[in-house]
């Protein structure tokens, strides 16, 4: 496709992000299908090549892990994660109004966040703390799996699973599905994901493992940075990576690497999460109606974001892949303001 985004119109908007309140650099790479468009722009303190922390994106490279599983038949994402899980692990899980849900899960309903299970992270715990919080206040720890269990059986559950047009978005379905993994591949799921780095040829990503490691941009809150090497290393799925890595693991998503490309449209069964995000099985969906933007109508971007201002979004109406950061957990809003400008600026 050809349109008017140039590198020197790329690099400016990237400078302008700059300007902003809080943003301290920001990385974006935007390639075409066809591969006409093929731009990377950087400014502050983040080049082309920085190494990052991509937050929530991670979810969707477990996905893309599921989707593969499902695709070689080791499993169905109808199937209850009671087959893959010990009975004393699901037990207890998901009780909801007095009603024991934890046999119902399956694989679907923690891909598309319809379990109704509580998140360990953003939801009150029992004892009234919120673990983001806690994070973004400077309190690290550690969230191994077995934590999580534990302490999400002592949480309140949000519906019954399935239950028609609800959707929670919640970290708590990617660890256990990051479990389910390790059950059926017998690797856990870091090794999982370098094994997909490698394949992918992912050369500047890896999954956090190592407390001392600084080689990523420190994640900014606000004008402070955030150390947390307990929690990022607890995980077994938190991942640094570059843009270009990114963009190569977004397009092997999108052409059918992991799951068959004509089927994609099966994982687009979408149900509200926060506005403007939806999310269907695996993936999220960013949309803008057209009454919020009359004059520059924004199309639909498929793929993943994270808290911390990280995006890597496929754009079907326009055939463009955009991945990129901000690096900022306080505004992360100006990331999609900026890949609006860019395809903004593609015509």
């Amino acid at each position: 496709m050809k349109g008017r985004l140039n590198k020197s119109i790329l690099n400016q908007l990237v400078s302008n992000v700059i300007t902003k309140k809080y943003i301290y650099g920001a990385v974006f790479y935007v390639s075409s299908g066809d591969n006409s468009i093929d731009l990377i722009g950087a400014s502050g303190n983040i080049k082309e090549d920085s190494q990052y922390y991509i937050a929530s994106i991670n979810k969707i490279f477990v996905s893309a892990i599921i989707l593969k599983l499902y695709t070689e038949k080791k499993l169905d994402l109808q199937d209850k994660i009671s087959k893959y899980l010990a009975e004393e692990l699901v037990r207890g899980l998901h009780v909801y109004k007095g009603q024991e849900f934890s046999n119902d899960l399956t694989l679907s309903h923690l891909m598309s966040h319809t379990s109704g299970l509580p998140c360990y992270l953003m939801d009150k715990q029992a004892n009234g703390k919120i673990a983001m919080n806690e994070l973004e206040a400077g309190n690290d720890q550690s969230w191994p799996i077995h934590k999580v269990i534990q302490e999400v059986k002592r949480m309140e559950t949000h519906f019954s699973p399935g239950t028609a047009g609800r959707a929670k978005y919640c970290d708590t379905n990617y660890q256990i599905l990051g479990l389910i993994i390790e059950n059926i591949t017998g690797e856990p799921v870091n090794i999982v994901l370098k094994n997909m780095f490698r394949d992918l040829k992912l050369n500047n990503t890896y999954v956090c493992e190592d407390v001392n490691c600084e080689n990523f941009i420190p994640i900014r809150y606000k004008s402070e940075t955030r150390h947390v090497p307990l929690f990022l290393t607890s995980t077994q799925n938190d991942i640094i990576s570059t843009v270009k890595d990114q963009m190569t693991f977004l397009k092997a998503f999108f052409s059918g690497y992991f799951f068959p490309k004509e089927r994609l449209k099966e994982l687009k069964k979408w149900n509200n999460i926060f506005f403007p995000f939806k999310y269907g099985v695996g993936i999220q969906k960013f949309y803008m109606p057209r009454f919020l933007s009359p004059f520059h109508p924004v199309p639909d971007m498929v793929g993943h974001c994270g808290s911390t201002g990280t995006a890597a979004f496929y754009v079907p109406d326009v055939d463009i892949y955009i991945t990129g950061t901000i690096n900022q957990q306080a505004r992360p809003n100006i990331v999609f303001q900026t890949m609006i400008k860019i395809i903004n600026n593609l015509s």
